[in-house]
């Protein structure tokens, strides 16, 4: 595992569990990917080159790299503050960016349904609380209930 630049790490007992990671982890890699894809895209409709927006980018993805593990003790302890960003904000946020997506005649359909899961938040009053909230509005669309509190 180390020449292919990986770690090797034992999840458990139960060989569906690495399965499980992995679908969970490529999931984060396949929205982050079209996330990257569309911005681009985006910005090339705004005429902004591909080189003037990756360094933006490049800080866009150290914020959720630092907001990943922040996000798991909030999943953790079941506390939400909307300190640094709100899913109120985010709802308003992700209206402004399908409107502009659709302007320029590109797919909006991840980011409607990331509107849609900000709007559920919001109408069931969470509208104040940061964006791990999100992971329990996410999860509700299918009636998975939250994330166990492990680690």
């Amino acid at each position: 595992m180390a020449a292919l630049g990986g770690a090797n790490s034992c999840l458990d007992t139960d060989p569906g569990r690495a399965a499980a990671y992995e679908t969970a982890l490529m999931d984060l890699f396949a929205t982050c990917v079209h996330g990257a894809a569309h911005a681009f895209a985006l910005a090339s409709a705004e005429s902004i080159a591909p080189g003037d927006l990756a360094p933006f980018a490049v800080g866009i993805s150290a914020v959720l790299s630092e907001m990943i593990p922040r996000w798991a003790e909030r999943l953790r302890t079941g506390r939400f503050p909307g300190g640094r960003s709100t899913v109120a904000s985010a709802a308003a946020t992700l209206t402004r960016l399908v409107q502009a997506a659709s302007a320029h005649g590109l797919d909006t359909g991840a980011l409607a349904a990331a509107k849609r899961t900000a709007d559920r938040a919001v109408a069931a009053g969470h509208g104040r609380d940061g964006l791990a909230r999100l992971v329990a509005a996410t999860a509700a669309t299918a009636g998975v209930p939250a994330p166990p509190s492990r680690g």
